[in-house]
């Protein structure tokens, strides 16, 4: 990258970082079980929700109980289940049409990150009907305060519930970008580890493999908080502890739990701490192929944390030893190889590729394109790098 960009990177991050402090952050409240949902309508006099999901939930009966819940306490609702992977812009327009056909007064996201990402863009949506999604992309353009939103994750990964990001895939143009802003932050988080008991295996190791990414992301890059490091920290040890436990029995309850506490921690790291170029290729990477973001974060993580080398040696070195990975006597060379080591070798024992085949060539400048974007300068990465850098990612993702 040229030293005048360089610089210019920098410094944006250098001043976001000091204005940190003063910024609207908030963590969600906290609700135990989902049977908890109906008074927190009640106390927000809403009576009248609208689930978003996806069909794969609905049909194997994970919205069960929370129907049941709201029927009982008198709540009407209606249901958007046709989410897909990679939520698209015409995922979020069919869920605000209904929202707005059915008088409902509340969005409940129930699901994995695709479905909280929906959901935060309907309810952007709704209140800014005069603003594109496309013209949403980006930092601060929503503004307004969204529905009461109530995010109940029945997966442990992505961190949605606690974020002011939303993802979207812009079909068309085969991209997907990041909406950021405050009011997107759910305000209550449902953290009920029965929802994650139906896991399958593969979405519990990609799941898992996404959160460890967000709290290393955040916590290696120049932006970091006490906060922010203390949650990377507490994130990484619940994942040591507890996300092999969880894919290799589903039905452990202690590690179901523990690893939803994980993607909590994480997704208050990052949404502070901001992420890297991890999270910039995978994006680009959904958007183009489809692929999901755990699966490749969970690919591209070890491949660019060997290619910070030195410039994150440290950082991952002391995040490894208060997590418990590695032996605190460890010198910070040895423990930051080790905590890569044992990166891949999770994701060997789950049965994670360690390479993106499908990636082809003549999309590598155009996908490189869009990670530039996404990155520069907002993303405070321990190694600045620009386009052309950028492409050897895909290339060692590829498996060149």
């Amino acid at each position: 990258m040229r030293i005048i960009r360089k610089i210019y990177c920098r410094t944006f991050q250098t001043v976001f970082r000091a204005a940190l402090p003063f910024l609207p952050y908030r963590n969600p409240r906290i609700v135990p079980s989902v049977a908890g949902i109906p008074d927190v309508c009640r106390r927000n006099k809403v009576r009248s929700v609208m689930i978003v999901t996806d069909s794969g939930i609905r049909t194997l009966g994970l919205t069960g109980f929370l129907e049941k819940t709201l029927e009982e306490a008198g709540i009407s609702f209606c249901i958007y289940d046709r989410t897909v992977a990679n939520p698209t812009i015409w995922n979020v327009e069919e869920a605000r049409e209904l929202y707005l056909e059915q008088g409902a007064e509340a969005i409940i996201a129930f699901g994995g990150g695709s479905s909280m990402d929906c959901a935060k863009g309907a309810g952007a949506r709704i209140v800014k009907p005069r603003q594109s999604i496309r013209r949403m992309k980006g930092l601060l353009k929503v503004h307004k305060r969204l529905p009461l939103l109530i995010a109940v994750p029945t997966t442990a990964g992505t961190g949605s519930e606690t974020t002011l990001a939303a993802v979207i895939t812009d079909s068309e143009k085969h991209h997907k970008y990041p909406i950021n802003d405050f009011s997107l932050i759910p305000r209550y988080a449902v953290l009920d580890y029965h929802e994650t008991m139906g896991l399958p295996r593969s979405i519990t190791a990609t799941t898992g493999m996404d959160a460890l990414t967000h709290a290393v992301e955040a916590y290696i890059g120049g932006s970091t908080t006490k906060e922010t490091r203390r949650m990377a920290e507490e994130a990484v040890h619940l994942i040591y502890q507890h996300l092999k436990a969880a894919y290799d029995n589903g039905q452990d309850k202690e590690a179901r739990s523990g690893m939803l506490k994980a993607a909590y921690c994480a997704g208050v790291a990052f949404t502070k701490s901001y992420v890297g170029y991890i999270h910039a290729v995978a994006h680009s990477l959904g958007g183009q192929y489809g692929i999901p973001h755990g699966l490749a974060n969970a690919v591209i993580l070890p491949i660019v944390l060997r290619m910070y080398g030195p410039a994150c040696e440290k950082k991952l070195a002391r995040l490894a030893k208060k997590a418990g990975v590695v032996d605190r006597g460890m010198e910070d060379r040895e423990a930051a190889a080790c905590f890569i080591d044992w990166i891949q070798e999770m994701n060997d024992s789950m049965e994670i590729p360690e390479h993106l085949p499908e990636i082809q060539e003549e999309d590598i400048p155009v996908m490189a394109g869009h990670a530039d974007r996404e990155g520069n300068p907002l993303y405070p990465v321990p190694v600045l790098m620009d386009k052309k850098e950028l492409e050897q990612i895909y290339w060692e993702v590829k498996g060149r």
